[in-house]
């Protein structure tokens, strides 16, 4: 935590940066502002009931809605739909009884669960660890930003471990070769954090948004193929425009504010980060040598069966090609359990970490306790959304945003934009991805369908907004981490400094972002494999 004697400390207490910290203090746990929702949500749903607020479903919804799903919602023959109570006697019936189903059919918990199985042997393995301080220790000094910014981008897939490991170590090697060790903590947070969505390939984040996606795409289209790489050229296209953009921003406007780098180190001490300093051992070598011989193996498995005799992973008799990889897409979150157990394994077993079949049992294990609060706030964001289902607000709401939006004439890139702003500005005060997603996707998603944009279109644009502010909130779980790494090297930058050098890297990553998401969404590139802009609500039956 920060040092509450720094001088400077105060000064966060000021302007709009004070007040976004001290109303975001007064928020409570994500968890609890999901209880409270959801006492809102019965309450506005009994009015609303009892008014029969609702809407007229256009025929093109209709046409694509199952008769199990006009009945679930009670549309009637006119097409109108209308709110209902939560507090009706079926309603309470399925709160109560159907609670452990709601809970466990949670689309994002599983995919969560499956992937983090994997990711916690690779991460408690050292694999992820020595993989970072691999990738940027002999980086040449005109290089540096630009590794530290891709390997940074890069390190989210091994969540925690990037802000634990290469955000300290970036400082160390910034100072090593004469370069202000802070510059190198910021780019390296910029890019863990202000590139938070921006990877070479998806991964455990992806799982998670797009369970949710399909919790709320569901409403619309039942069948809905759920697609975890439905965002893979988007998130790739983010890395790339990121890169440069922390580039120049850390040596051209940073290095220049904070000046010449005249130090070693904290005065007084040894270097503040020996560890993640300390060069790679002969083991360690190996491990990555193994770890990178087992990932091509898993590549080569995957491909074999998705091309190989019987083709278990592609269905022969798809229609078109996204039919046709559906069970590939489908796979891909046992893909990257195997992956991630497979590469942690071989690193471990070469370097040490691991030394039977215990400890692999060991690190799966604390992957699942690091998960408890997760479980607890996907308990009440399964419950919320679920009741926002059962009143049948979601759909509504959707309907109703669906018409005013298309009323307003704006075209989709720019509605897009908005929407990239608008999770921009939640952002600030909810710093978790998931419980922001679960609060929007509800209305978001279906709402966006009916203006023919498909669920990948506004994952995406959600994303863009999600990431580049988070390296601007005090409210930021890490935010604090971070300052404390800073004042290993300056013991007088405190958090109102922290937070106004972050404040160039999220300008221009917000504003880089949002031009290259209106041009995403203009163009209809496709976002990734069998994933477009455009979206046409299938025809029941």
């Amino acid at each position: 935590m920060a040092d509450t004697s720094d001088p400077t400390h105060g000064e966060h207490q000021k302007g709009i940066l004070g007040w976004i910290e001290k109303t975001g203090n007064r928020l409570p746990d994500p968890v609890m502002i999901f209880a409270y929702l959801i006492l809102i949500l019965i309450v506005f749903s009994v009015g609303a009931a009892f008014l029969n607020y609702g809407v007229v479903l256009k025929a093109e919804v209709l046409d694509a809605m199952s008769p199990a799903q006009i009945d679930r919602f009670s549309i009637g023959a006119d097409g109108v739909i209308v709110t209902q109570s939560l507090l009706a006697a079926d309603n309470i019936q399925r709160l109560f009884v159907d609670m452990p189903e709601t809970f466990t059919h949670f689309h994002p918990l599983g995919y969560v669960l499956v992937v983090m199985l994997g990711a916690g042997v690779a991460e408690r393995s050292g694999l992820f660890g020595t993989a970072m301080r691999a990738g940027v220790r002999k980086a040449p000094k005109f290089l540096l930003t630009p590794v530290v910014a891709f390997i940074a981008m890069a390190g989210n897939h091994a969540a925690d471990a990037a802000y634990v490991v290469l955000i300290p170590l970036a400082g160390v090697l910034y100072a090593a070769v004469g370069r202000h060790p802070i510059a190198g903590i910021v780019a390296a947070f910029a890019g863990v954090s202000g590139g938070f969505s921006a990877n070479f390939a998806p991964g455990q984040l992806d799982a998670l948004l797009f369970g949710i996606t399909e919790e709320a795409a569901v409403v619309l289209q039942p069948d809905w193929p759920v697609n975890i790489a439905g965002n893979w050229y988007f998130i790739a296209g983010l890395m790339f425009l990121y890169l440069p953009v922390i580039w120049f921003v850390t040596d051209v406007i940073i290095e220049k504010r904070l000046g010449p780098w005249k130090g070693t180190a904290v005065a007084g001490s040894e270097s503040p980060d020996d560890d993640p300093d300390a060069p790679l051992t002969a083991a360690q070598k190996k491990g990555l040598g193994r770890a990178g011989l087992a990932l091509l193996a898993v590549f080569a498995l995957w491909t074999f069966l998705t091309l190989g005799p019987g083709t278990p992973l592609m269905d022969d008799d798809g229609a078109d090609t996204v039919t046709k990889l559906g069970p590939l897409f489908r796979s891909l979150v046992a893909g990257f359990l195997v992956l991630f157990l497979a590469a942690g394994v071989a690193y471990g077993s070469a370097a040490g970490t691991i030394k039977s079949h215990r400890d692999v049992v060991s690190m799966m294990s604390g992957a699942m306790s690091d998960l408890a609060y997760y479980l607890v706030l996907a308990f009440a964001a399964a419950h919320f959304v679920a009741m926002f289902n059962w009143s049948n607000l979601g759909l509504i709401f959707a309907a109703q945003g669906a018409a005013g939006l298309e009323a307003s004439g704006l075209p989709t890139p720019v509605l897009m934009v908005l929407l990239v702003v608008l999770a921009g500005t939640v952002n600030l005060f909810v710093g978790s991805a998931s419980a922001k997603w679960a609060l929007l996707a509800p209305v978001l998603v279906p709402m966006f369908m009916l203006l023919g944009v498909s669920p990948e279109a506004t994952t995406a644009a959600y994303r863009v907004g999600d990431s580049a502010t988070n390296i601007v909130t005090p409210l930021m779980v890490y935010f604090p981490l971070v300052l404390t790494f800073a004042q290993r090297w300056d013991k007088n930058f405190g958090l109102g400094s922290l937070t106004a050098t972050m404040i160039p890297y999220s300008m221009w990553m917000l504003i880089s972002g949002l031009i290259m998401t209106f041009a995403w969404i203009f163009f209809d590139w496709p976002l990734g494999p069998g994933a477009m802009v455009d979206y046409v609500l299938p025809t029941a039956g």
